[in-house]
């Protein structure tokens, strides 16, 4: 009987154990998968502090097969000259995870080339198409003007128009800023001088700063007022967010 007994509290602490042990991997899986704004700011206490701390763990959390973080760490190599091939590597990872950053990082690199990684347009294409199917705004725009002129591809105005109208939806000025003049100029789409306006507007709405000069010149005969404040915002925001778009 006593044996019996010996046995059942045995059999009653081994399930104990397994069970704690199944707690304590479940912790510890959490806490090595953390949320990609957690990934993303130690990716960036990495790059502006130069924080050894938060480069290990970007490293362990790529290591451990983790798209953002490898995605953060290929953009942080990519500066480095003795990284980049690495750089390339993390990055396409991340992309075939479905990492659509990661993916317009990768055409970035191969389309415009770096020292280490020669340009290469064509091969820069498909990745730029998989972030632009992902709802990448810039990429999509890239896509457009690679079409529009040649650059790795065929010159294709009605593609450019294409990948131009889903970078537009996707609310990039640039992009809405091309469109309008390909539907005032008719390439690629039908002349159409009023969705050619209505774009024009859009993308001023959006403090394009071209599109804002653009805007001033069009509406001066009409509203000199309206084009003198116009003309004004585009030297304040060419001057100031020359980098945002």
């Amino acid at each position: 009987m006593a044996a019996k007994r010996n046995k059942s509290a045995a059999a009653r602490m081994a399930a104990v154990a397994v069970a704690l042990a199944a707690i304590v991997a479940a912790c510890q899986q959490h806490q090595a998968t953390p949320a990609a704004a957690e990934i993303e700011s130690t990716a960036m206490r990495a790059a502006q502090q130069g924080d050894p701390g938060a480069l290990r763990s970007l490293q362990q959390w790529a290591a451990y097969g983790m798209p953002v973080a490898q995605r953060e760490l290929g953009l942080l190599y990519r500066s480095r000259s003795s990284f980049r091939a690495e750089a390339l590597r993390l990055l396409e990872h991340s992309a075939r995870s479905g990492d659509a950053e990661a993916a317009y990082a990768l055409g970035e690199m191969l389309r415009a080339g770096t020292p280490g990684v020669a340009a290469a347009p064509s091969a820069a294409w498909p990745w730029y198409k998989m972030a632009a199917d992902k709802k990448h705004a810039r990429a999509a725009l890239v896509l457009g003007q690679m079409t529009a002129n040649g650059d790795g591809v065929p010159r294709d105005a009605a593609a450019a128009a294409h990948w131009l109208e889903l970078a537009s939806e996707l609310g990039n000025p640039h992009a809405m800023f091309l469109l309008s003049n390909a539907y005032r100029e008719g390439v690629g789409v039908t002349r159409n001088a009023e969705r050619a306006r209505v774009l024009l507007e859009e993308s001023a709405e959006h403090e394009y700063p071209p599109a804002l000069q653009e805007l001033a010149m069009a509406v001066q005969g009409e509203d000199a007022l309206r084009s003198s404040h116009l003309m004004k915002e585009a030297t304040e925001h060419r001057r100031n967010n020359w980098n945002r778009f």
